[in-house]
């Protein structure tokens, strides 16, 4: 008979707890059918089709308890990983349309911005920061750079996160 001593365990779990998380990619079509159906309940909550978890459960034909146990866990590649974000700060002249310029001109080349903040101006100059899915468009980002710098009233663009 093989006794499990205290330093057994104790050794056990810090191997456990040096384990890494892995991520895979899989085709759905392998995969059982309750994660497409928690990915689908994601969505209609996430669009507020459904008011609920209990009705989007119901909608896509799952039990709340596994919605509960996989919600965390999975969800579309394209949510996820593929997502091309930049961040940007931006020096901008403190003038009437030099900021709609500026953000008209992420739209113009078909990118989303994601969030805005424009800090009070100073002497003339407003600081800000956006941030833009820009997985849509069909060029580099340094493209999207180099329009925004070319725009009246922008005195600097940096960029501070992305790619």
């Amino acid at each position: 008979m093989l006794q499990c001593t205290p330093e057994r365990y104790r050794r056990t779990w810090v191997v456990d707890e040096m384990k890494e998380k892995a991520y895979y990619m899989v085709d759905s079509a392998v995969l059982p059918e309750v994660f497409s159906r928690v990915v689908e309940a994601k969505r209609l909550l996430s669009q507020g089709i459904a008011g609920s978890t209990a009705e989007a459960v119901r909608r896509v034909g799952l039990s709340r308890s596994a919605f509960y146990k996989y919600k965390d866990s999975v969800s579309l590649y394209h949510d996820t990983k593929s997502q091309r974000i930049i961040t940007i700060h931006a020096i901008l002249q403190d003038r009437p349309g030099v900021l709609m310029s500026f953000i008209g001109a992420f739209s113009a080349e078909g990118a989303n911005i994601l969030t805005i903040n424009q800090n009070i101006p100073v002497s003339g100059m407003a600081v800000v920061y956006v941030s833009a899915q820009i997985e849509s468009m069909d060029f580099e980002s340094t493209a999207l750079l180099e329009r925004l710098l070319s725009l009246e009233g922008v005195d600097r663009i940096e960029p501070i996160s992305g790619e």
